[in-house]
């Protein structure tokens, strides 16, 4: 908090609203207070109302706030300790006075707190280890076909090894030679695979056999991409479990990411039913239409006449941007020829019909600076993220020495019942159990805790066993409890972290109290600025000064028949009624006592008593101006000065309650350590 020792309340202002957005940058610049701190060799600077500040402490925070690397002098050190000690000052009758009490204090600290907290609770070689391994992956498009025997997350023990074993099965029919896509059409519960019928206005669609094409990061749930990724091509993994069940995964292909592309296509649409002459009639079309553009036909011609996609031909078969994983992996393999804008594929059939396909524009992935932010974004909603959490959670239990005692768990199973799918379930029914159910370091959690975390926390799936709630909520219960547990402990484990939330605390204080001792005060207190003005209004003069009237008009005409009326004796009022008719001319009339540097007519034109010349300003208008006296210096008035006036008079009320606190509380510099440091 480098400008803490500034009272001008718009700098405090400004720093106390960006505190949260600058909480890792502060963190990364808070210097760590080393056990020297404690340590009998480190002498006592000062005593300021009975609190001892030692050396390394005074230093540490003078090198903190020293943001622009000024060397270390005698001047600036004791300018530097005076600003020390009157913030101390604040801070301490703050404490006095118990505004560290007030509801909105604690609360606002906490709030600062958390987010202090919050680094200390991110495993970050393992996010960064995430974020490099999704850019990695976001470099590459991977092709897939899978098989997929469904089974429910919370499906029992009998049903999940039913699922596992009839996968165990189909792998071994493909290991034995049987063709992968074959097989996934005939016995895929992923629906995708098979051919559909057409059901009213639903027409027929063609299964894709297992083949769900090209995929990168993100795009899949993160056990399918894991495995997938891990893969050789053409290689047939063992049973992956996601959500959706079991997976049989086969690689088909890896290649450099196709990034974003914009591509136009000509599109002939192979009809319902086609029969063999249907293809090969639109096959000989498409091939012609082909070597049409090939020997120079025009595309948006051709387009236009023939493409049976009608919404893209309208704007020349142009589509909207997409990457890999939106369209049919043969739609994808025909673009990933295209080496050129412009360039032109041969014609490729998909399961819609026969595409010709031209590149529009092409956006490759960006260096890792460039996608850090948005990989950032996507791993922070990404259930990988939870390897950082659980990374923590394993070192806290590690390092406290982490002991469950099982049975005390399993005690619960017996205690739920239907009541709890519809949150109904009672803590009461746990009365009677007590046993320890789990010890972390020198905190034991016992039945009861868990029953209370329970009770609160009783969402459960009506598919989801009494048996994998409670050790889903056990493993939740531990996880809420390490986290606490380690919070509590942060300020006695980083120094540095306690010293962070001193200087949030004492900064919150001051900024508090400096608010009721002087800024509002000095705003409210309109009887004590008034005097402070009388007492020092020789110090807000005007310089010279010329009273005129400024006639200004957006053309030279007007300007010419403004002057003529003002040399004819009008004032300024009656040169703007004598011309309003004129719809031609558009004046400005401004009449008041002018300073040097106010006006660009005012500084150009001689102050002498009568009509000016006529002026062309830089916004391209034209002006002169009637002077009617000059003005000598004089004191401004206080609404001409509020600003500055009560920015002294805050400055004033500022000292005198300083040397209030100089006054009530004791300071003591020890001049010995003092003299080291200098």
């Amino acid at each position: 908090m480098t400008q803490i020792f500034s009272l001008k309340k718009n700098h405090f202002s400004i720093l106390k609203a960006r505190l949260l957005l600058t909480i890792t940058a502060l963190i990364l610049l808070t210097p760590v207070f080393t056990a020297k701190a404690q340590n009998e060799t480190d002498p006592v600077l000062l005593n300021i109302a009975g609190e001892n500040i030692s050396k390394t402490e005074f230093l540490s925070v003078y090198q903190k706030n020293n943001v622009n690397g000024e060397v270390l002098d005698k001047k600036s050190l004791e300018e530097y300790l005076d600003l020390f000690i009157n913030f101390k000052l604040k801070v301490r009758e703050a404490t006095d006075m118990g505004l560290d009490t007030a509801a909105s204090f604690v609360n606002e600290l906490k709030g600062y707190r958390d987010q202090l907290a919050k680094p200390y609770f991110v495993d970050e070689e393992v996010n960064k280890e995430l974020l490099q391994q999704a850019y990695d992956r976001k470099n590459i498009d991977i092709r897939v076909s899978h098989i997929l025997i469904r089974v429910e997350k919370f499906s029992t023990p009998a049903d999940t090894l039913a699922a596992l074993k009839k996968t165990q099965e189909i792998r071994a029919r493909i290991m034995k030679g049987e063709n992968f896509n074959d097989v996934a059409a005939e016995v895929s519960e992923d629906p995708s695979a098979r051919d559909m019928p057409s059901r009213g206005f639903q027409p027929a669609r063609k299964g894709n056999r297992g083949d769900i094409g090209y995929f990168s990061v993100f795009d899949m749930v993160y056990p399918f991409e894991e495995a997938a990724f891990n893969q050789e091509v053409g290689e047939v993994s063992q049973p992956i479990r996601t959500d959706f069940g079991y997976h049989l995964i086969l690689v088909t292909s890896k290649r450099p990411a196709l990034g974003k592309v914009q591509v136009a296509h000509l599109f002939l649409q192979m009809p319902a039913n086609s029969t063999k002459e249907d293809s090969a009639r639109i096959e000989m079309k498409t091939d012609s239409l082909y070597q049409a553009l090939v020997n120079g036909a025009d595309w948006d011609d051709l387009v236009s006449k023939f493409s049976d996609d009608k919404s893209s031909a309208m704007n020349k078969g142009v589509l909207p941007w997409f990457g890999s994983n939106r369209m049919v992996p043969e739609f994808i393999d025909g673009i990933a020829e295209l080496k050129n804008i412009n360039d032109i594929s041969k014609p490729v059939l998909t399961s819609y019909g026969w595409h010709i396909i031209k590149l529009v524009d092409r956006k490759p992935i960006g260096t890792f600076d460039e996608e850090k932010a948005d990989l950032k974004q996507s791993l922070a909603k990404d259930t990988r993220s939870n390897k950082s959490k659980e990374s923590i959670i394993i070192r806290i239990k590690k390092e406290n020495n982490f002991v469950e005692y099982p049975k005390a768990k399993q005690a619960f199973y017996s205690l739920m019942d239907s009541s709890i799918y519809n949150r109904k379930w009672e803590q009461s029914k746990a009365d009677g159990l007590s046993d320890k159910i789990f010890k972390l370091g020198d905190e034991k959690y016992d039945q009861q805790q868990f029953a209370e975390f329970i009770f609160k926390h009783q969402t459960i799936s009506t598919k989801e066993t009494y048996e994998a709630f409670i050790d889903e909520s056990f493993n939740k219960f531990v996880e809420e409890k390490a986290i606490a547990y380690e919070d509590a402990r942060l300020e006695q484990k980083h120094p540095e972290f306690k010293s962070l939330v001193n200087e949030y605390r004492d900064g919150i204080l001051l900024f508090e109290l400096t608010d009721q001792k002087v800024w509002s005060k000095a705003i409210k207190d309109t009887t004590g600025l008034k005097e402070f003005y009388e007492l020092h209004k020789a110090e807000y003069m005007w310089g010279d000064r010329v009273n005129a009237t400024l006639i200004t008009s957006t053309t030279q005409d007007g300007a010419d028949k403004a002057m003529k009326l003002a040399k004819a004796g009008k004032d300024g009022d009656q040169i703007r009624e004598e011309l309003a008719a004129d719809t031609l001319v558009q004046l400005t009339v401004v009449s008041k006592k002018f300073p040097k540097n106010d006006n660009d007519i005012i500084d150009e034109i001689s102050w002498k008593k009568g009509v000016s010349k006529i002026v062309p300003t830089k916004d391209g208008k034209f002006g002169f101006a009637i002077i009617h006296e000059l003005v000598g210096p004089e004191p401004k008035t206080l609404s001409d000065a509020r600003g500055l006036i009560t920015a002294d008079y805050q400055n004033f009320l500022e000292q005198g309650w300083i040397k209030e606190l100089k006054a009530n509380y004791t300071v003591t510099v020890n001049q010995d350590v003092l003299s080291q440091i200098k």
